[in-house]
């Protein structure tokens, strides 16, 4: 993955996604340690997840895939990728980055596309968070896998001791959520989902859960005003931290770590009405 070179003609989409690439992957900005350290977490895990499923040279649905370093990593190590995203003008910018890979684009609103082509895995970093109904959204990406493939999720942990965002299951009316979603960035964030919640949402939509993982701690993601140990601990001891804290009770982890993976597998057979839908 190559850096671009910003100039005056790039579109606001262009520049804000370059400020994240400045802190997530090109070490721009080192004032944002705990950020880079948590996103290339989720990327190290993301990676590694999709390699335990999904077989090399397999197509892959990258949704709302932004600035595309997923896309371009996954393109990189041999998968057919997808890169869809609402904001359509991002294409070009992620070709700017493109250095080799197998990669397409597929533009728009994930609710609008259809199951004429089915993807061996379909890649949800970073947006039921940002969905009014989280429910609904995982149906529709079930619906975009073909059978006996996988979904990858990761999204903020809700259960993490410093989130202050509702349960989805315990909200009676997601409606009014709707005006805001599809909001990029934290602030777009409408509920942060629990892992007890993954599997009546799983079942719903059809899919099993093979693993659900949770990852970085608040300190590894310099939560917390801990921004400034990150400067002064060394890196082996952040990560000897974090497989302390994986050791933890599932009661104590889910409280101090930020992120959860969830990796889904669609039946070869479809186990509920919505899979048939």
């Amino acid at each position: 993955m190559k850096q671009p070179v910003p100039d005056a003609t790039w579109p606001e989409s262009w520049r804000t996604a370059y400020a994240f690439d400045l802190i997530e992957v090109f070490d721009g900005d080192a004032k944002s340690l705990g950020h880079a350290r948590a996103y290339r977490q989720r990327m190290d895990r993301t990676l590694q997840l999709i390699q335990s499923v999904t077989p090399l040279g397999a197509s892959v649905l990258d949704i709302a895939a932004a600035q595309g370093n997923f896309s371009l990593r996954l393109a990189e190590l041999g998968y057919r990728v997808t890169w869809n995203d609402l904001r359509g003008e991002l294409a070009d910018y992620v070709m700017c980055k493109r250095e080799r890979g197998d990669v397409h684009f597929l533009p728009g609103d994930v609710f609008a596309l259809t199951a004429s082509e089915q993807y061996q895995t379909v890649l949800i970093t970073e947006i039921i968070e940002h969905v009014a109904h989280p429910d609904a959204f995982l149906v529709q990406v079930a619906r975009l896998v073909r059978p006996g493939g996988h979904v990858v999720m990761t999204t903020p942990n809700g259960a993490y001791f410093a989130n202050r965002l509702p349960k989805f299951s315990q909200c009676a009316d997601p409606t009014r959520f709707e005006a805001k979603q599809f909001k990029p960035d934290a602030d777009g964030h409408i509920f942060l989902l629990h892992s007890d919640e993954m599997p009546p949402l799983a079942s719903a939509a059809g899919l099993e859960i093979l693993s659900t993982d949770l990852f970085t701690t608040f300190l590894a993601a310099g939560r917390l005003r801990t921004q400034a140990l990150l400067y002064a601990a060394p890196s082996e001891f952040i990560l000897r931290l974090e497989r302390l804290c994986a050791r933890l009770p599932t009661s104590l982890a889910a409280r101090v770590f930020t992120q959860m993976a969830v990796c889904f597998r669609k039946p070869e057979r479809p186990s509920s009405p919505a899979a048939e839908a």
